[in-house]
């Protein structure tokens, strides 16, 4: 039994490791800088941040006036013990409000949930109601229920993800429905995370900074929003021609479409189904092309050419030929 209870604990401190990732300013500020447009007169929520360390919470309360917000909220999941072994935890969640006056920041007034502060509780999703605009780093783990939440309750946001998260079928839904996308940065766009003491540098980019921070970088992180930006209205530029290069394009065995090995490749007089990577979605324009589909052929399985299936792909078309055949 003992032995049981030491695998589950290690398996939840495993968990927890994996989503103790903590946004650098720089790369805060970096994406933000394209959306202060959209926070005039809102309350943001940061309802994954505790307000004595996270950089959100340091990032809106410096820009709060710049901004023109209304109010900033800040909550955090309780606090746990270090020691794996220990039971002592806190057991309440707790938030901030700030509304822009220096004493609030100078005082930090912490208010205490009941709960213990989750983002789905009851009290953090009456905050949740009460703003317009919600930016954080969620839980990895996590991604796809913190999105239908999001999503439930029809609020603006700007979170951080894993690149995987866009090959989730919830979230490529969502994608193909035009009702979020990419944000300006990904992949080393997004400089690195803040990790513990207790989390191994290993695996990737890993450096420990001029304040002792510990900073290791994934390179396998996007933005992922509901706020418009300029970049998925700006046109992939086409320069490949499918007429005369047709043996560059195979065809798919499972499905009428051409199949593209990057984005730059993408033939500018191919009316037809192309199945381009999974990082076209960063360069995506709705009003350029249309998404079909996600991966899979006519017969439910991987597309594939030859027998072998690449790596994942979309299956897009460009509009703008399609309505010029219509006419």
């Amino acid at each position: 039994m003992a032995r049981k209870a030491t695998n589950e604990l290690l398996q939840k401190a495993k968990k927890s490791k994996n989503d103790e990732f903590y946004t650098q300013l720089s790369d805060i500020e970096r994406e933000l800088q394209y959306y202060k447009n959209h926070f005039r007169d809102k309350i943001v929520y940061c309802n994954c941040d505790d307000p004595k360390t996270s950089n959100f919470f340091k990032y809106f309360v410096s820009n709060f006036k710049a901004l023109g917000l209304k109010k900033l909220i800040t909550a955090c999941y309780k606090e746990v013990a270090s020691d794996l072994f220990s039971n002592k935890e806190n057991e309440k969640g707790f938030f901030v409000e700030y509304t822009g006056a220096d004493d609030e920041y100078n005082t930090l007034n912490i208010k205490y949930f009941r709960e213990d502060g989750d983002f789905r509780s009851s009290e953090s999703i009456e905050l949740l109601k009460q703003s317009d605009i919600v930016v954080t780093n969620p839980p990895f783990s996590l991604f796809r229920e913190y999105v239908a939440q999001l999503m439930k309750y029809n609020k603006k946001f700007l979170i951080i993800g894993n690149i995987n998260a866009i090959t989730y079928k919830e979230i490529f839904r969502l994608i193909q429905e035009n009702s979020v996308w990419l944000g300006i940065h990904l992949g080393r766009g997004i400089s690195g995370f803040i990790v513990p003491e207790h989390y191994p540098l290993y695996g990737t980019e890993t450096q420990v900074d001029a304040l002792g921070n510990r900073i290791i970088s994934p390179n396998n992180c996007l933005w992922l929003t509901n706020l418009d930006n300029y970049k998925r209205h700006e046109n992939i530029t086409l320069t490949k021609k499918y007429i005369g290069n047709e043996y560059q394009y195979p065809k798919y065995d499972n499905y009428d479409g051409i199949h593209i090995d990057k984005t730059q490749n993408i033939p500018l007089d191919y009316e037809g189904a192309m199945g381009v990577p999974i990082t076209f979605l960063h360069k995506f324009n709705p009003n350029q092309f249309e998404i079909i589909k996600f991966r899979k052929g006519n017969n439910d399985k991987d597309l594939s050419i030859n027998g072998k299936c690449p790596y994942f792909r979309i299956l897009i078309k460009n509009k703008r030929l399609q309505s010029l055949s219509i006419h």
